[in-house]
């Protein structure tokens, strides 16, 4: 769940503000022949692939760079490729996703990498690499300083995609992440290798589960150890955060808070190549625009969700991301509906991060726009509401023993639906005091038909320095009003009509 859905809404709904990001790293060309499978070879125990098409996309730092332009972003990518037809069709298909290579330079001692995937019914059947690995020669690594240095003022972040084919030696990056920080822009890394002493400074890497064991000699199935191992990692690089990405199991983030577990929704996995590129650009791209930590993670982790359910390595996009965020806000509404010891630890949470939290209290048998408006305007007396909701045996204590119409879990999941809603509580009571006094909010609302005075939990609230405040109704509206209406007939000289 988002702590600030509004502000990651509006975040990917406006292209995280078209802000600027620099992506340096190996660079790579991935071919696709895809085909059907229908035989075995008689030559070998293989499976013979009918060739259908052909495709090509920008892959590795370029992928990164994708996903970015995607989402909205502006990007400029710098790296190194060979001097060859594949350099021509690489820059071709990063042109036509509007992405400025003037610090892609051409090498003479390295051709451009291209890795070439079979696939057949939908599954990747083999995989063939062109490439250079040695690190950069002195030359090349100055020419490459030389033309992304002027990039670096006014970048909104810097992404390091590190496929380790010998771009982001131990000197550049060592020479690029104080030179970010000493501009304020925060530097994320995508690592590879053994060593990532050269990444010391980052503000966030993003290793998955196979890259951490190798860096820090745990075993891989070994998660509790992974996480620990990660821990120190972190403290001895002094990186800001460090991100395990899990594949179809999510994320973990480890901080100066210890690690905790973002879970994936569940999904059908077809293709996991590409997912960490999808996770690294989508933290580049919430940080740029200002989010905070959890929330971007959170945002990341959808998007890894969408791209693992391709086949290929295909960028997320501003669409997809903003479906991913409504498919989640159906799950999220129930999520609302909390006990006490829940909407305690949320209230403390909130409030924790400097947000107001209101409460309310009220039946809200068969919902109105009375309701609706009068929920609406006391949200707008902090940042949080919470909705203290009557039982049905405390409606009928209240109402009569045909109330309510609408039971309580419908009431409650109704309620939890409304975007001016945070957190709705059932209480028992015939008035909502005790919760009142379990929750502790900093300012509690109830309708302009009351007084100060006759509000059941003013006097608590304002004892530790809360607010209490009158909300004005909506004339006309009420839920007795529509009862009386439903029970007069049609054809009745008394129906006041529509």
């Amino acid at each position: 769940m988002f702590t600030h859905p509004e502000a990651v809404l509006e975040a990917v709904r406006s292209g995280f503000g078209a802000r600027r990001v620099l992506v340096v790293g190996d660079l790579m060309l991935d071919r696709y022949l895809w085909g059907e499978v229908q035989r075995i070879s008689p030559e070998a125990p293989v499976p013979v692939v009918r060739l259908g098409r052909r495709t090509q996309s920008a892959g590795g730092a370029a992928n990164v760079a994708r996903n970015l332009t995607h989402l909205g972003l502006r990007v400029q990518l710098a790296g190194l490729t060979g001097d060859d037809l594949d350099r021509t069709a690489l820059l071709a298909a990063l042109a036509a996703d509007g992405i400025q290579t003037q610090a892609v330079i051409p090498a003479t001692d390295r051709t451009t990498t291209v890795k070439t995937r079979v696939i057949g019914n939908h599954q990747q059947m083999l995989r063939i690499d062109e490439e250079s690995t040695q690190p950069l020669t002195p030359t090349d690594e100055s020419r490459l300083w030389t033309a992304l240095e002027p990039l670096l003022p006014g970048a909104a972040a810097l992404v390091l995609s590190d496929y380790d084919k010998g771009v982001l030696t131990a000197a550049l990056c060592q020479r690029l992440i104080p030179a970010a920080r000493a501009l304020g822009i925060p530097v994320l890394v995508d690592p590879k290798g053994r060593d990532f002493s050269k990444y010391a400074g980052a503000s966030l890497i993003t290793p998955n589960r196979a890259e951490l064991a190798l860096a820090t000699g745990q075993p891989r199935a070994d998660l509790p150890g992974l996480l620990a191992a990660a821990a120190e990692l972190r403290r001895d690089l002094d990186l800001g955060l460090l991100v395990l990405t899990l594949s179809e199991l999510g994320l973990a983030l480890v901080d100066d808070k210890g690690p905790r577990r973002i879970p994936a929704l569940a999904r059908e996995v077809f293709d996991v190549s590409g997912a960490g590129d999808t996770v690294i650009a989508t933290f580049a791209a919430g940080l740029a625009a200002g989010l905070g930590r959890d929330d971007t993670a959170h945002l990341a982790n959808l998007a890894a969700g969408v791209v693992v359910g391709k086949v290929g390595t295909f960028p997320i996009t501003r669409e997809e991301l903003l479906a991913a965020i409504s498919g989640e806000a159906a799950l999220e509404q129930a999520a609302k509906v909390l006990d006490r010891a829940g909407a305690r630890a949320r209230v403390q949470a909130w409030q924790a991060a400097g947000e107001r939290v209101v409460f309310t209290n009220g039946c809200f048998d068969l919902l109105h726009v009375g309701h609706v408006t009068y929920l609406e305007r006391a949200r707008r007396q902090g940042q949080r509401l919470v909705v203290g909701l009557n039982t049905d045996r405390s409606v009928r204590a209240l109402k009569g023993h045909q109330r309510p119409l609408i039971a309580e879990a419908d009431r409650a999941r109704v309620l939890a639906a409304l975007a001016a809603v945070d957190a709705v509580v059932l209480f028992d009571e015939d008035t909502p005091l005790d919760l009142i006094l379990h929750l502790r909010p900093d300012v509690l609302a109830k309708g302009a038909d009351y007084t100060e005075e006759t509000v059941v939990g003013a006097p608590e609230v304002k004892s530790w320095g809360g607010q209490v405040v009158l909300i004005p109704l909506v004339a006309d509206r009420s839920t007795t009003g529509i009862i009386q209406r439903l029970a007069i007939p049609e054809a009745s000289p008394l129906y006041p009509g529509p």
